[in-house]
């Protein structure tokens, strides 16, 4: 049988778990149910925190895997059936789930897995501005891979239209060296050149600052590293979009919350649902968006 320790953390304002198992070690935040970091054993980190991290009420952290729901990025840049759902005049970035507390349900093992559960109770109609009854949990299984799921089940009696993602912040040994793998001849939308359709050729490198939204992304996508000599590899269910996002040198340098240098040991992968992979749930539906996380050597 597995076992496990779980420790109680305050890092700055925020309630954190130090969850370890067998397999590795888990930070999570009770605001946003966000993981902060993941290790496995004997491994570099396999999700990234920002070393210059802000742990503050109300603000997400940078790092680990930040929850975007029940909207993506700026609210004015979704699809029209999506903006429909708020009734506010500012909508945040990222949307309403992030910033809150979500309530822990239970931590069991199954096997040789770790599952973690928590809910956003304030989902069922009591989020502001937007008067919706969506049970919303996030499941984490650590195992031999790292599995996150988003699980959204309409409880009200209109249908309600989202998008979201998992905002995933993977560590690199040098974002210049690695490459993505399973992009190749994909649509993607440049958002850094006026939200231009265009296509990927070949596997993708990072020059420079990127912020993409791939379309009609496989079930699997890749970060080879070869400096580390690993493959993590990001297999999804529910998503047909990825956001792959790098600040580079001068948007870095604009962000209180990440090193000048900071940049060079992270890239989002953004397991997801945007653009036009809306999720539409009609009463009493359900939608899952899961993606799990492993890493093999090269």
């Amino acid at each position: 049988m597995a076992t496990f320790e779980v420790d109680s953390e305050q890092h700055g304002e925020l309630n954190c778990w130090r969850i370890s198992s067998a397999h590795g070690e888990l930070l999570i935040a009770q605001q946003g149910a966000q993981i902060l970091s993941y290790q496995r054993v004997g491994e570099p980190p396999l999700l990234w925190l920002s070393e210059q991290a802000i742990f503050r009420q109300g603000k997400s952290v940078r790092a680990g895997v930040p929850v975007c729901w029940p909207w993506f990025g700026n609210l004015q840049r979704n699809p029209q059936s999506v903006q429909a759902m708020y009734r506010g005049e500012q909508a945040p970035a990222h949307g309403l789930a992030r910033t809150r507390d979500w309530q822990l349900l239970g931590i069991e093992e199954r096997g040789q897995a770790l599952h973690i559960t928590f809910e956003l109770p304030s989902a069922r109609g009591e989020l502001p501005d937007w008067p919706h009854d969506v049970e919303l949990t996030l499941q984490i299984v650590m195992g031999e891979a790292l599995d996150v799921s988003l699980n959204s089940h309409n409880r009200g009696d209109s249908p309600v239209t989202i998008s979201q993602a998992l905002h995933s912040y993977f560590a690199v040994s040098d974002v210049r060296q690695v490459r993505v793998e399973g992009v190749e001849g994909l649509s993607y939308v440049e958002t850094l050149a006026d939200w231009e359709q265009r296509q990927q050729q070949g596997a993708l490198a990072f020059t420079g600052e990127t912020d993409r939204i791939y379309l009609d992304t496989p079930p699997q996508l890749s970060i080879v590293d070869p400096h580390w000599q690993r493959r993590i590899t990001l297999a999804s269910t529910g998503s047909r979009s990825a956001v792959i996002w790098n600040p580079w040198t001068e948007r870095a340098s604009e962000l209180t919350d990440m090193a000048d240098d900071g940049w060079q040991r992270m890239l989002c992968i953004e397991t997801a649902n945007v653009w036009d992979d809306l999720v539409e749930l009609e009463p009493g539906a359900s939608h899952s968006l899961r993606v799990s996380i492993s890493s093999t050597a090269l």
